[in-house]
C-alpha cells in the first residue's frame, strides 16, 4: 500500500505552489549612466544578510536579439524593455525576494509605473548622484556608452522628489555607499519615500 500511495503524495507535493508569507524588499538604485549604480549594487550584495538578487536593467536589454533596430524604432523598443522590466522586478518581489534594483528613472513614466506595481513601503529609493563632469569623464574612460547620455539623464533621473537615501560616487567609494545604505535600512523611517511619491504624485495628477 505504502508504494502504491507514494506517486500519489509526490504528486501532490509538486501541484502545491510554494507560500510566500511576505513580498521582498526592493533597494532602487536611481542614477544617471555611469553613476556608479552597478557598482554600489555589487558591493551591497556582500553585505547585505540573507539572499539578495541583483538586476539591472542593462541585463534585460542585453537578452535582446534580432534584427538591428532603426533609430525611429529604438525608444518604443527601449519603453518596451522598460515596461516588462518593471514587471518582471514587482514579480521577483511578490515571490518573497529581496532585489537590488540597478535603473535610472530618465522618464517620469518609469517612477509612475513602478509606484503602482511596487509595495511603497518595502521600497527603498537610493539617489546616486554623481557630478556631471565626472559623469562625463567616466563616460568617455568607459568607452561602451552613447556620449552625453549622462547628461540626458541628468536633469531627469532625481527631479521626481525625495529619496530615502543619497549617495555620491564622487565623494565615496561604492563600498562606503553600499556601507552607508546597508546601515541605514534597519532605521529607515515611514512614510518612505515611494509612499509619500505615491500620495503626492497621485494628487497632483
Amino acid at each position: 500500500m505504502a508504494t502504491d500511495a507514494a506517486p500519489e503524495i509526490a504528486d501532490a507535493l509538486h501541484a502545491r505552489i510554494p507560500d510566500t508569507a511576505a513580498g521582498g524588499t526592493v533597494i532602487l538604485l536611481n542614477g544617471t549612466s555611469s553613476s556608479g549604480k552597478t557598482s554600489i549594487a555589487r558591493a551591497l550584495l556582500d553585505r547585505l544578510e540573507g539572499t539578495w538578487f541583483h538586476m539591472p536593467v542593462d541585463a534585460f536589454h542585453a537578452l535582446r536579439g534580432g534584427r538591428q533596430i532603426p533609430d525611429s524604432e529604438l525608444q518604443a523598443e527601449i519603453d518596451r524593455t522598460a515596461k516588462g522590466f518593471h514587471r518582471a522586478v514587482a514579480g521577483m518581489a511578490a515571490g518573497g525576494n529581496n532585489l537590488v534594483v540597478d535603473y535610472p528613472l530618465s522618464r517620469r513614466w518609469r517612477l509612475l509605473d513602478l509606484l503602482d506595481l511596487l509595495v511603497p513601503e518595502d521600497t527603498v529609493l537610493v539617489a546616486v548622484r554623481c557630478p556631471l563632469p565626472e559623469l562625463n569623464r567616466r563616460e568617455v574612460d568607459r568607452g561602451d556608452r552613447s556620449p552625453g547620455l549622462a547628461a540626458l539623464q541628468y536633469a531627469q533621473v532625481h527631479a521626481h522628489g525625495p529619496h530615502d537615501i543619497d549617495v555620491d560616487t564622487s565623494v565615496h567609494t561604492p563600498s562606503e555607499c553600499a556601507r552607508r545604505i546597508h546601515d541605514f535600512l534597519p532605521h529607515r523611517p515611514r512614510p518612505t519615500a515611494f509612499e509619500t511619491l505615491k500620495r503626492t504624485l497621485s494628487l497632483r495628477d
